[in-house]
């Protein structure tokens, strides 16, 4: 009578597959919310959990295991580059060549760590470099190594291969942990405060200064009695946006052509560091606020869901003088932002609008205002991204004096074709926009795929090769090289660099090509940091990890 039950858990099938995915899902999951002196795993857990079902014998296919694990580790990277995107050029200008070079000091450290263990302990440097390779989590590492050290085996320098992917096995749990730790410690040693960093952060990226403010001003300059406002177009299209102007107790909507007389007053939205500016040009600060008069004017919050401005600035869909309203402000992604003309529009942003209530309804009907066309999803540019992201990361590009070529893989290229497509995709008709809680959604959706391949397929040998001798010796160099490099260089980053802690935590999580590290740093606050410092070392670390794993292989092999 149980039969069917026995043949469900034990013998390959769809059914089987699926149930054997959701339990070690749902249980590492769920462990991973136990806190251990206020600290907790996350969705890291579910890593432990497929280890531990692995090791009791529960098996899946290795090729469907091999296309969910990379699957998911093509879903996860992409939406973190699709969430990443629109912030990730601005931190390449704020301090992206200082992480660059931090995430390359902790390749560099890692390598000459691996060199000194090799020297210091007589391991064979094959298999180094595998235990290198699951110290600092990069599978392409290893595969470019196997690769590299097949060739070497087939010109007669070496008669066998050795399996480095023991090596790698014992490593990488450890390599995952110790990322986490290095977080932790960090955290503790410098008594960090993570929502302070969080405002830390946000100010860093969207300074006090550039917050819009408004304030009304009282016109008694006499330089700029009987001129249009658009007179002063060179002076406000930088930094403010005049919405409306009262003049003999009436309150209208301002436009360029709008002639100032004393006593009126007008309405500035601008950068708060710069109102003490524009109140000198055109006279005193009201102490009447003109924007909380009652009349026919009113204002409105727009959301831009419409394809065709999507791309397109302000100053060019002139909404002003076509409906005779007046755009203030704009919020992307939590941010407030003055609404200039030369600001470019994306999906989701939403933009306050004064006027008349007809004249914003047909701005708005321009602009979209369609929360339901907000809320569907854009597949046909996310599978476009994702295909082009497989095709760039398969090319391979030949390095001289490297017999194989290197390759991105499948987590270097989608996440590049991502975060070029929420920022450029519009041009090419390719809205990638997701809502927040369905971008999280699949992200996570992709690292416990991952993360429950990894582990189920490791955990089938994981106990044997640590009783195999070595196995434990094995995995503490691979926690010398994990640990030594990225605990260096965090506390340089930290505590001499004085860099934020989330952003501290995205570059090693980087640096080591750590996605489920990544998904540890995003759960310690709803910041997009650590996810931008990430982005922004990957593509060079994920090239240099590739490189070095096949130099150190063709090096010490002929030499």
């Amino acid at each position: 009578m149980m039969n069917w039950f026995y043949d469900l858990i034990l013998k390959e099938s769809i059914a089987h597959t699926i149930l054997i995915y959701s339990l070690v899902i749902a249980t590492g999951v769920l462990l991973g919310k136990i806190k251990f002196n206020g600290v907790s795993l996350g969705t890291t857990f579910v890593l432990f959990t497929g280890i531990m079902i692995g090791h009791f014998g529960l098996r899946i296919n290795h090729e469907v295991l091999d296309f969910i694990k990379d699957f998911g580790l093509v879903l996860f990277v992409f939406f973190v580059g699709l969430q990443v995107g629109p912030g990730f050029f601005s931190s390449l200008k704020k301090g992206g060549l200082t992480l660059n070079m931090l995430a390359v000091s902790i390749v560099l450290l890692g390598m000459l760590t691996t060199i000194i263990l090799h020297f210091a302990t007589g391991v064979p440097m094959p298999m180094m470099v595998g235990i290198m390779s699951g110290a600092v989590t990069n599978t392409p590492g290893l595969g470019a190594a196997q690769q590299a050290l097949k060739q070497v085996s087939d010109t007669g320098v070496s008669t066998s291969i050795p399996d480095i992917g023991l090596g790698y096995a014992v490593a990488y749990p450890f390599g995952v942990i110790g990322i986490i730790l290095t977080m932790i410690i960090l955290r503790r040693a410098t008594k960090t405060n993570i929502n302070r960093e969080v405002r830390n952060f946000e100010r860093k990226q969207f300074p006090q200064d550039l917050k819009p403010e408004k304030v009304s001003i009282i016109i008694e300059n006499p330089e700029v009695i009987g001129k249009k406002i658009k007179e002063f177009d060179k002076s406000l299209n930088s930094t403010a946006v005049i919405s409306r102007i009262q003049h003999n107790d009436e309150i209208k909507i301002a436009s360029p052509k709008t002639i100032l007389n004393k006593g009126d007053i007008i309405l500035i939205t601008a950068k708060k560091g710069n109102i003490p500016d524009y109140i000198k040009l055109f006279g005193r600060e009201s102490e009447k606020d003109i924007s909380d008069a009652s009349g026919k004017l009113m204002s409105k919050q727009v959301l831009i869901t419409n394809r065709h401005v999507i791309g397109k600035n302000l100053g060019l869909l002139d909404l002003n003088n076509r409906f005779n309203v007046s755009i203030t402000r704009i919020y992307r992604s939590g941010i407030e932002l003055v609404a200039l003309p030369d600001f470019d529009l994306q999906m989701g942003d939403k933009l306050t609008i004064v006027g008349e209530e007809d004249s914003i309804e047909n701005a708005a009907h321009v602009l979209g205002n369609s929360l339901k066309r907000l809320n569907e999803p854009n597949l046909i540019p996310i599978f476009t991204g994702i295909i082009l992201g497989v095709i760039l990361g398969s090319i391979p590009v030949m390095v001289h004096g490297i017999p194989t070529p290197i390759k991105l893989g499948l987590a270097g290229g989608p996440l590049i074709v991502a975060i070029l497509i929420s920022r450029y995709g519009y041009k090419f008709s390719l809205n990638s926009y997701t809502t927040p809680s369905a971008n999280l959604m699949l992200r996570e959706i992709g690292i416990v795929l991952f993360l429950a391949s990894v582990g189920i397929k490791a955990g089938e040998n994981f106990i044997s090769s640590l009783a195999s001798g070595d196995g434990f010796i094995w995995m503490g160099y691979g926690a010398i090289i994990t640990f030594i490099p990225i605990m260096i260089i965090a506390f340089i980053s930290r505590v001499i660099l004085k860099r934020n802690y989330l952003e501290t935590c995205g570059l090693i999580s980087g640096s080591m090509t750590d996605p489920p590290a990544l998904a540890f740093a995003n759960s310690i606050s709803p910041s997009e940091a650590p996810a931008i410092a990430y982005a922004t070392v990957y593509p060079l670390v994920m090239f240099l990890r590739v490189i070095i794993a096949q130099m150190l292989i063709l090096f010490f092999a002929i030499h």
